[in-house]
This record gives C-alpha cells, sequence and structure tokens, in this order.
C-alpha cells in the first residue's frame, strides 16, 4: 500500500542508537539518561497551531500535533522541531498518544485547516496509527461512520494496557472504542456528554489501571468516571469546583492533573476511587491558552497552544488569521 506518511531521516538514526544504546547502559539509569527540558521549552513552527502533546521514548522528543496542516512534529530538548510525518488524509491532528512505538492521532475537522472541506468540516471523526518502526499508518478508523447523522469532532484518546483506544467526541455525546485489531463501536453515548451547539463537550481521557476512564467536560467543567468493568456505568466525579473549559487530563499515581480555563493547570486527588475528589494545588504562572498535558519523567508537562487564536477563528469563519509560530511547552510547579 503506497501512503504518503513521510518520516524525517534522523527518526531511523534515532531508532538505531535506541537500540544500540540498550547494551551499554542499565535500565537503572533511565532518569541519568533521559533529556531535561527545564521549566519551559520553547518552540517555533510556522501555523502549528498544535492541539496534542505526548512524550515518545523512542525518539526521545516531545510530539505534538498541528490542528491547521494535520500533521504530527517532534521538539527536542534544545526546542529544536522537525516534522515526523504527514498523511493527506489527516485534516486536523488534534489528541495523540504512543504506545508501543505506535503513534495514535485523532482526526477531527473544526474548519480551520488547510485540508477541511465543506464535507469534512464538523463531520470528521477518526483515529490513525503510524508505527515508528516502519514509517508507515498502519490504519485509519472511520468513527463518524458510527453516527453518520450526527455532528462530529474527535478530540483525545488514551490507550489501556492491552492497546484498545478509548476517543471522545466533542459535538457527539459518545465515547468510541477501538480494538487492537482495529474494530470500532460505541462504548458510551449519554445526554450527560451533550453541549450546546457550538460548544465544546467531552474533551480530555484519560485510562486509570483500576479499569475505568476519566473523561472531562469542557463546556461544563465537570469529570465523569466510565467503568469498564461495570457495564461501562458513568458516573460524575463529585466534590470539585467547575473546571471551566476542562481540556487534557494525565495521571500521575492518585494525582490527575486537569487544563482548565485556558490558563492553568489543576491538580485533583480522590480518596475513594475516583467517586469523589478535592483539589490540591492550581498553577496558574505563565500559561498560555494551553489544551493539554503529557507526563515525562514523572513530571507534567504542558502545552501552550494558542488555542484561543484557533477558537476566534472557527467562529469568526476566517483561518487564514492563524498566523502564530511561536508555542512552549511548561512544566508544572
Amino acid at each position: 500500500m503506497n501512503v504518503s506518511v513521510k518520516l524525517s531521516s534522523w527518526v531511523t538514526a534515532s531508532l538505531i542508537a535506541a537500540l544500540l544504546g540498550l547494551s551499554s547502559c542499565n535500565i537503572g539509569d533511565d532518569n541519568l539518561l533521559a533529556p531535561n527540558y527545564g521549566d519551559r521549552l520553547a518552540f517555533e513552527s510556522a501555523r502549528q497551531y498544535p492541539e496534542g502533546i505526548t512524550y515518545s521514548p523512542v525518539l526521545n522528543r516531545f510530539l505534538v500535533s498541528s490542528l491547521t496542516q494535520g500533521k504530527v512534529g517532534s521538539v527536542d530538548k534544545n526546542g529544536s522541531y522537525a516534522d515526523l510525518f504527514t498523511d493527506a488524509q489527516l485534516i486536523s491532528a488534534v489528541g495523540i498518544k504512543e504506545f508501543n512505538g505506535k503513534v495514535y492521532v485523532v482526526n477531527g475537522d473544526q474548519g480551520v485547516s488547510g485540508k477541511s472541506t465543506a464535507q469534512s468540516k464538523l463531520k470528521t471523526a477518526g483515529l490513525f496509527v503510524y508505527n515508528l518502526a516502519t514509517n508507515q499508518v498502519e490504519r485509519r478508523t472511520d468513527l463518524a461512520a458510527l453516527l453518520p447523522n450526527n455532528q462530529h469532532y474527535a478530540n483525545d484518546v488514551t490507550l489501556d494496557p492491552q492497546g484498545v483506544a478509548y476517543v471522545t467526541d466533542s459535538f457527539s455525546p459518545v465515547v468510541y472504542r477501538v480494538g487492537a485489531d482495529g474494530q470500532s463501536s460505541i462504548l458510551a453515548r449519554d445526554t450527560l456528554f451533550a453541549a450546546p451547539s457550538g460548544q465544546i463537550g467531552l474533551n480530555g481521557i484519560v485510562y486509570h489501571p483500576g479499569n475505568y476512564l476519566i473523561v472531562a467536560k469542557a463546556s461544563t467543567g465537570k469529570l465523569y468516571k466510565i467503568n469498564l468493568a461495570s457495564n461501562n456505568a458513568i458516573t460524575e466525579i463529585t466534590g470539585l469546583p467547575a473546571l471551566t473549559g476542562a481540556d487534557g487530563i494525565t495521571l500521575i499515581g492518585n494525582d490527575l492533573y486537569v487544563v482548565n480555563n485556558r490558563s492553568r493547570v489543576t491538580q485533583i486527588q480522590s480518596n475513594d476511587n475516583w467517586g469523589t475528589a478535592s483539589v490540591i494545588k492550581t498553577d496558574e504562572a505563565g500559561y498560555e491558552q494551553p489544551t493539554t498535558n503529557v507526563e515525562y519523567n514523572n513530571q507534567i508537562y504542558t502545552l501552550n497552544a494558542r488555542i484561543g487564536e484557533v477558537s476566534a477563528a472557527v467562529m469568526s469563519g476566517n483561518p487564514a488569521s492563524l498566523t502564530a509560530s511561536s508555542y512552549s511547552i511548561q512544566r508544572f510547579k
């Protein structure tokens, strides 16, 4: 199969170096060899407008998506950006995760991409999987086909240890399930997840090792638990203030870090298996229209993505206004 996925030459070199390095270092030395990204890592990429971020242990780089160009790029410890792969069928690259040497990329379309069309705008929900070892796209799953009459904007993705992916849809009140074999279905569908027209509903999602999902709803700032072991039962996580504009979420142990208000990251904890939760700390210093975050070396790094500019372009129908090149990745303090 001939696919238009381009992988920069340094990727192959990085993979070889990583394999060779396995024989020359001890497993216990991982933290010593891990790159130091400091408190704030600035990077430049013309009209990138990244929405998602993950960390690649294969490449020792952050990976960031692009809403405007439908591609994925990498950022090294010096803030050097490079395109990783492009794909003509990837319209807006939204949430991304790396799992077992594969990069899972959510495909959506709010009409701000250079690849947007009248047919794809607000009608796109997909999950694309790219293999770093073969430099190829492994599969593309069309999730919008499960609800062909709905509006769609697939947003974020998480994976369980078996490689099953779960994807949120901001304009349809559903969470999708994509098996390790690529078979897709609707995991959960509920009016609790619905948002008023034009507002973002479901957003961030994370898998908890207790065999449940936690999802964030942007329009209300509420968090919900989906119990995979109990017929996908949905319950609201109570005890929290409204985390308005709740976006990306990352779990480290019993701490959940929620990007919200496009200006801060809130650390919350639960003592009852996420039936209820409470705020531990909020970091508001220096965030600039952030979207989501990722764990690296037991630290939380958040993407300053200029998402407010994207929202303004969506509202005005003027994607040509999106001209910025400067972004950053910021450590939670």
